[in-house]
């Protein structure tokens, strides 16, 4: 079964290089990018929306440093919902500050990685979340 991977990120350079480390780690995931907190939420209403069945994303790749709507907020609406809260959120950031990785854990965070400086790295990041959510991590079955 295709897995999806919906990723929360406004800088267009990081969803190039996400994009790419995704590409070079073979995945045939299907990817979804929003810029915002706010496309985050719309995307996912949208997929509630439709008709027949909802196919959340396997997991979320969160930024916090958004615009419109932050990571922050973004997670704690979406941990507040009873249908989104079953979604994993990952927390992908470059903020490195232990009071902020607290308090992201504290709003639902699942997991809290701080974003590689290095594309080598990247791809290598990505591909251990993946591993992890994907093949070690047992997750409910959709209802």
């Amino acid at each position: 079964m295709l897995k999806s991977i919906l990723i929360a990120e406004d800088d267009a350079d990081d969803r190039f290089l996400m994009q790419t480390a995704l590409d070079e780690s073979k995945s045939e995931d299907k990817i979804k990018f929003v810029e915002n907190g706010i496309e985050l939420l719309n995307y996912l209403n949208g997929l509630k929306a439709s008709n027949g069945e909802i196919h959340y994303p396997d997991f979320i790749l969160l930024d916090l440093n958004m615009p419109k709507m932050d990571g922050r907020e973004a997670l704690k609406t979406l941990k507040s919902n009873s249908e989104f809260k079953k979604i994993p959120v990952i927390v992908f950031s470059t903020t490195k500050n232990e009071l902020e990785v607290k308090r992201c854990y504290e709003l639902g965070a699942n997991t809290y990685v701080v974003k590689p400086v290095s594309f080598d790295s990247l791809v290598e990041t990505i591909q251990h979340i993946r591993n992890y959510w994907f093949k070690t991590a047992t997750l409910p079955l959709p209802n």
